[in-house]
């Protein structure tokens, strides 16, 4: 990683040096630009190489973890892609550190200012290095601080930070452990790069009319493909990926580490729990719940060395349908209208509407009304009332108000 190489860059060797000799006095403010990296990339919903590099470079020169955290970005208006995010970290100190990383911006560059109660440095790595890192000197009147002039050029003998990081990867080698970093700082990043993701969750959006899914929420670190159908209301949430071709209906809650995908069907108001993955040749009628973790497949004999997408079958789950946590419904059947699947069972046959199901395999263990009540002996629903009645075997009907 850049912020990685940073810390062994004779520029910031030097600010660290500076900072702990007191020269730059209290630190109060850092600033951390990394610009014009190209276009958006596809496979990455927005720059998480980026921000951890300069959330690496601030966490090594404050030497605590912020106490609060906020994020803002930016979607590219043809892709829909985030690609420019900025964020806010407050310390307990005081010190705050803004970063703003961007793909497309206009103006390659790669800055870093440090603010301190009596200096200020800059370090700009597009500049040569007789003027990479300069040092402001901090001077009072009537108005406060004001930077001095002139500017103070630091000496630095050149150095090509990738190779000073490939020699301390030998050394590391030879040395048996680390040097300089330790496993503490590596979680460190991780830590704050949740916060800036949890920050942008809370500012999820709404697509605009322009967006090819308009009034569709969609988080930040979630991914959709086009082309495809996502109805309006619908919601999709941390690290989703909706594939290709796949349609979905209209306030559908898609949760946390869901695939979708290419081309499965999912209708209406339906609630997909996190961890689940609807394959290809999978159908959710309306009202379907997906618990969390539930599996779906599309093919009966897989083998990592033979391709079977030619063999795929058609799984229906009818209109109502609970699935329960960690459920697995072998692919090739049916799930009847408003039946119910216990958490950890495996479906491996037709179910009949408003049936109970549980176990390895799973068998029908009783009946449940359209509101998912159990239903006892009498046939009655004990949340509404509602009469059913059986018309053969493993057939349950609804008893008509007259």
């Amino acid at each position: 990683m850049v912020g990685r190489r940073m810390r062994r860059h004779p520029a910031f060797l030097y600010l660290k040096e500076l900072i702990q000799r007191g020269e730059l006095g209290r630190l109060t403010r850092i600033y951390s630009n990394r610009f014009g990296h190209g276009e958006s990339r596809c496979g990455e919903e927005f720059p998480y190489g980026l921000i951890s590099d300069d959330l690496f470079t601030i966490l090594s020169l404050v030497e605590a973890e912020p106490e609060r955290v906020e994020a803002t970005s930016g979607r590219n208006p043809r892709t829909g892609v985030v690609d420019a995010v900025t964020a806010r970290l407050c310390f307990p100190r005081g010190e705050q550190a803004h970063a703003f990383v961007s793909w497309p911006h206009p103006f390659q560059e790669q800055k870093l200012v440090v603010v301190g109660e009596q200096a200020t440095a800059v370090f700009n790595d597009g500049e040569p290095w007789d003027r990479k890192l300069i040092l402001y000197r901090q001077c009072v009147d009537g108005q406060g601080l004001i930077p001095a002039v002139p500017a103070e050029p630091a000496v630095l003998t050149p150095n090509e930070p990738l190779g000073q990081e490939c020699r301390y990867f030998l050394d590391c080698i030879t040395a048996g452990s680390p040097r300089r970093t330790g496993c503490s700082e590596e979680l460190d990043v991780p830590r704050v790069l949740s916060q800036v993701c949890r920050s942008l969750g809370e500012a999820i959006g709404t697509a605009p009319a322009s967006s090819p899914f308009p009034n569709v929420s969609i988080h930040e670190s979630a991914y959709v493909d086009v082309p495809g159908e996502i109805g309006e209301g619908t919601r999709i949430w941390h690290f989703s990926h909706i594939l290709p071709g796949s349609r979905i209906g209209r306030n559908v809650n898609i949760g946390q580490n869901v695939s979708i995908g290419p081309d499965a069907v999912i209708g209406d108001h339906c609630k997909i729990q996190n961890n689940v993955s609807v394959y290809k040749g999978v159908v959710l009628e309306d009202g379907v719940f997906c618990g969390p973790s539930c599996v779906f497949t599309n093919v009966i004999n897989p083998r990592a060395e033979i391709e079977r997408k030619a063999d795929f079958r058609r799984t229906l789950v009818k209109r109502g349908v609970s699935i329960g946590a960690n459920a697995t419904i072998v692919c090739g059947h049916t799930l009847g209208e408003y039946c119910l699947i216990a958490a950890g069972a495996v479906v491996t046959r037709d179910v009949p509407a408003y049936a109970l199901m549980a176990g390895v395999p799973a068998r029908r263990i009783g009946w449940v009304s359209r509101q998912g009540e159990r239903l006892g002996s009498d046939l009655v629903c004990p949340a509404t009332g509602q009469r059913y009645r059986e018309i053969g075997p493993d057939i349950l009907e609804e008893v008509p108000e007259t």
